[in-house]
């Protein structure tokens, strides 16, 4: 087990490494092909930012996936399935219509019709669901139409809803790498734990899309220097259906016979299990209820669906007083909470410890959302362990410049005239001539 740790870790850290690298020359070519929209009313950012990012991240899939065919472990997954490259194929048609849109702003039903046609390309190349667990009734055998239906929808919902949530800097990548590194857990117990080689694709996946996610985070953290643009979110949004896809519809579930009886038993008593094998959709649980918000709140005030407005959950964060960047940590939160949540039960689902946990944090973050103005008071001795704004010297510093830009802003008065004998102007009159003559006194 611990050279496949290696080769995983050796295939992250190369696309990481990749995504990085080519994020600054992407930056400038984008600039100099003018991929920088001007602000839009819905945008929070308040300067043009270059977009086409998704040009480094699909760099760094290409380059996840090249290392990792050449690995002992994981050359396995290249010879023995046809996943990897319906990715590919994928992930590339997908990517070449995000370029464009980036560019060009193509209308939003030929990108839908783009990420049908991508989900297609995947799907005759086998990367399709080929049956589901139902709980209380077991496993399912799907039709070739009903996998493929089934397939190409959670392909255009996963794409949709994470690029609805790309609406702050670090947001989408953030959250995406979030569900890839507790997807990957998953798999990774399901394949070794199990023993089961066809969660290896969905592993592979997991930790590729992971490095994407972390190399491209450090350029487009608050304040963003490049946008990921359509075609990263789209592509990143491919890249987690497809892991979805190929673990929980091609893995089959009674490989994991852990309990003995009847297919029906069976199935109930390994309903935690079953949970996880749709962790894509907790994954992208927040992400899908902002999608399914949206276009309720669209169509309730006669919108289009794919009309864009400032109504997503992260714009609400900010409206409520959060600031950009704990608006998005807090989205990270909740994130992580589901994610790892269900992972962690479907681990254990004996232990009430780890539903304790999942209830306690879930009210942390419900106290930090009714707290958008809190501002934690560090204590003297661990203000090296905090950010700088956060420190005593810190405050005091903002809060003399703030006294500062008052003082010069507000309005200083006139300097006073010399009084100089045969002055005209002491009149008043304009011009400097004669005033008005006062009106005479009484005579003696």
């Amino acid at each position: 087990m611990g050279q496949p740790v290696r080769e995983y870790l050796l295939t992250l850290c190369v696309t990481v490494a990749v995504t990085y690298l080519l994020t600054g020359p992407v930056r400038k070519f984008a600039i100099a092909v003018g991929a920088m929209p001007a602000i839009r009313a819905r945008d929070v950012h308040r300067e043009p930012t270059p977009r086409l990012g998704g040009i480094a991240m699909f760099g760094g899939l290409c380059a996840g996936l090249l290392v990792a065919d050449h690995l002992q472990s994981l050359n396995g997954v290249f010879e023995l399935s046809n996943e990897p490259r319906a990715l590919l194929s994928g992930a590339a048609l997908i990517w070449l219509v995000g370029v464009l849109d980036d560019k060009f702003e193509i209308d939003a039903l030929i990108k839908l019709g783009a990420q049908m046609i991508s989900a297609g390309v995947m799907v005759m190349q086998g990367l399709t669901i080929l049956w589901i667990p139902v709980p209380f009734i077991g496993t399912v055998a799907l039709t070739q139409w009903q996998g493929n239906l089934l397939t190409v929808a959670l392909v255009v919902i996963t794409i949709n809803a994470v690029n609805f949530v790309d609406g702050l800097d670090g947001l989408a990548a953030g959250m995406v790498c979030i569900a890839s590194c507790a997807f990957f857990l998953y798999a990774y117990r399901i394949w070794f734990g199990y023993g089961i080689e066809a969660a290896a694709p969905a592993t592979l996946f997991a930790a590729i899309l992971m490095g994407m996610c972390l190399g491209f985070l450090p350029h487009n953290m608050h304040p963003a220097r490049i946008f990921m643009g359509d075609s990263g979110s789209m592509l990143i949004g491919l890249v987690l259906a497809a892991g979805a896809i190929s673990i929980t519809g091609q893995v089959d579930p009674d490989a994991m016979a852990l309990f003995a009886g009847g297919e029906r038993n069976a199935t109930h008593a390994m309903l935690p299990v079953f949970i996880p094998l749709l962790l894509p959709l907790t994954i992208i649980a927040i992400p899908m209820a902002d999608l399914i918000l949206a276009i309720v709140r669209r169509t309730w005030n006669g919108q289009s669906p794919f009309a864009a407005d400032r109504g997503h959950l992260h714009h609400r964060l900010l409206e409520l007083g959060h600031s950009h960047s704990r608006a998005v940590l807090i989205m990270y939160f909740w994130s992580g909470l589901i994610a790892f949540g269900a992972v962690a039960y479907s681990v254990h689902s004996t232990s009430m410890w780890i539903v304790l946990a999942i209830a306690a944090l879930s009210a942390v973050g419900l106290i930090l959302l009714l707290l958008p103005r809190f501002t934690p008071r560090t204590p003297r001795w661990a203000e090296f362990l905090v950010p700088p704004r956060y420190r005593h010297s810190a405050r005091r510093a903002e809060a003399a410049a703030e006294a500062a830009a008052r003082e010069a802003t507000a309005i200083e008065p006139a300097p006073a005239r010399p009084v100089v004998a045969g002055d005209p102007g002491l009149t008043g009159a304009p011009g400097g001539g004669p005033g008005p003559r006062s009106p005479p006194g009484p005579t003696p």
